[in-house]
């Protein structure tokens, strides 16, 4: 699990998004732990992930002190190499359009149906699923509940909305949904 910002310029406009992923295990930003950073950037031609230290005492004071020296010295550059009236503002493509897996993690309220309830909404949406897992049930409150994870093949985010909304509103679940994205290669 890695929290990632992602952005990607796609035919709708730029994709830009911030939240935990599942990565895979053999990517150099998985080995990334602690107060580390890495900016991975998939090119063309070319894949590069730049590694350093992130949030922390010394690589915060670092980063003020050259700055300081920059104002101390009168070196003024801009951070993005040009004025900032001199960039082009992108369009931004709409998050619903992100395609990718899902891990979806819920609550199920044990009672004949339940799961197919819940694979026939993910179905409506036309979201198929790579996997299925129902954890033996454990008595919670007034009844028992099941985990049911469930790891989608690529799909739409609103698809993947849609299909949560349309699981709680027929009440198989006693708790929100667990959402999170997976990255593959």
């Amino acid at each position: 699990m890695k929290l990632l910002g992602v952005a990607v310029r796609t035919d709708d406009g730029i994709e830009q998004r911030v939240h935990p992923t599942m990565v895979p295990k053999h990517w150099p930003i998985a080995q990334v732990s602690g107060v580390t950073n890495a900016v991975a950037v998939d090119g063309d031609a070319v894949a590069l992930t730049l590694v350093g230290p992130g949030a922390g005492g010394a690589a915060t004071a670092s980063a003020v002190v050259a700055d300081l020296v920059d104002l101390a010295r009168g070196v003024q550059g801009y951070p993005f190499g040009l004025p900032t009236a001199a960039l082009q503002v992108p369009r931004r493509a709409p998050m619903q359009l992100h395609e990718g897996g899902y891990y979806i993690r819920l609550a199920a309220v044990n009672k004949p149906g339940t799961a197919a309830t819940i694979a026939g909404r993910m179905a409506d949406e036309g979201i198929s699923l790579e996997s299925i897992v129902q954890h033996r049930p454990t008595r919670k409150g007034d009844g028992e509940q099941a985990t049911v994870i469930l790891i989608t093949y690529a799909t739409t985010e609103e698809a993947v909305r849609r299909a949560v909304a349309a699981i709680e509103a027929e009440g198989v679940i006693a708790n929100p949904p667990q959402v999170i994205r997976i990255e593959k290669d």
